[in-house]
């Protein structure tokens, strides 16, 4: 079985559902994924039209890039949300997007009616933004058809009460608490939050640095000059790949085992991480 495409994004590039002119312009950014948004994006007297304009807009663009689609549908309790999930369902069953987001997850029963709805070729992407989503994240890691987790970090310093610098120190627990619930669940490394001044981009480089020492694969991006940047940050550097390619080869040479690179042992973790970041150099931009 071929590992989804969203599986291995470093970005995903927020949209307006109700701007079907910049649907197409998204995919075209290099972007891993694009969320198509019903949700903050679109003011409630426009949500019923912005829903039913999806199909004809999705249609229109090239195959292999709608399984790089997801819609961030309104969240469960809200008054669009039934209609999104069928609209979705719909959606997915004509092969014209991937799957969907779901903001403030909060129950992995939730995630169940979705996955009901939209079917077994439906991915899942459940957004933690509170206190009760941190609460439930291994069940809804574990819910099915769940492809990664991402975090809302702005909308969860407002559910809590937190009021964090720039660098977000307060949210470091709730970081790492996704990141081992991801480990728990075996999905592929989450996908952290975004940085609100898309024009800061000392800001972007060294939120996305946190990111990836932080143990997360993507971040969500609100403008298409993010995707570039965010995309080089989270991959491997020359001399990480180098190092790589060093240790594969001296292993490889000694046959398997243990050996020894520039004083340091290699064994297996060792070999893992070498691993890890060559296959990380292998997911191009789209």
């Amino acid at each position: 079985m071929s590992t989804p495409p969203l599986a291995l994004a470093r970005t995903f590039l927020f949209v307006p559902a109700d701007r079907p002119e910049r649907h197409a312009r998204a995919l075209a950014a290099g972007t891993g994924g694009v969320i198509v948004d019903l949700e903050d994006a679109v003011a409630p007297e426009r949500k019923a039209s912005a829903r039913e304009g999806l199909a004809a807009s999705f249609a229109a663009l090239p195959e292999a890039g709608r399984q790089r689609l997801l819609v961030r549908i309104n969240a469960s309790g809200t008054p669009w949300h039934d209609d999104d999930r069928a609209a979705v369902a719909a959606l997915v069953g004509q092969g014209l997007i991937a799957g969907l987001v779901q903001p403030k997850a909060e129950r992995a029963g939730d995630l169940q009616r979705l996955a009901e709805a939209i079917g077994p070729q439906g991915q899942l992407v459940p957004l933690i933004e509170s206190a009760a989503g941190l609460a439930a994240v291994d069940e809804l890691a574990a819910a099915p058809q769940v492809l990664r987790l991402a975090f809302g970090n702005l909308d969860f310093q407002a559910d809590v009460g937190l009021a964090c610098d720039a660098d977000e120190v307060e949210l470091v627990p709730v970081r790492l608490a996704l990141l081992l619930a991801t480990r728990r669940a075996g999905l592929p490394a989450p996908i952290d939050g975004v940085t609100a001044d898309w024009r800061d981009l000392q800001r972007l480089a060294a939120d996305t640095a946190r990111a990836r020492r932080g143990g997360f694969g993507a971040k969500l991006c609100i403008h298409p000059d993010q995707v570039a940047p965010v995309h080089a940050a989270l991959g491997p550097s020359a001399d990480e790949l180098a190092w790589a390619r060093r240790v594969i080869d001296a292993i490889r040479s000694a046959g398997g085992g243990v050996v020894s690179l520039d004083g340091r042992m290699v064994d297996a973790p060792v070999v893992r991480l070498a691993e890890r970041l060559l296959a990380l150099d292998a997911q191009p931009p789209s």
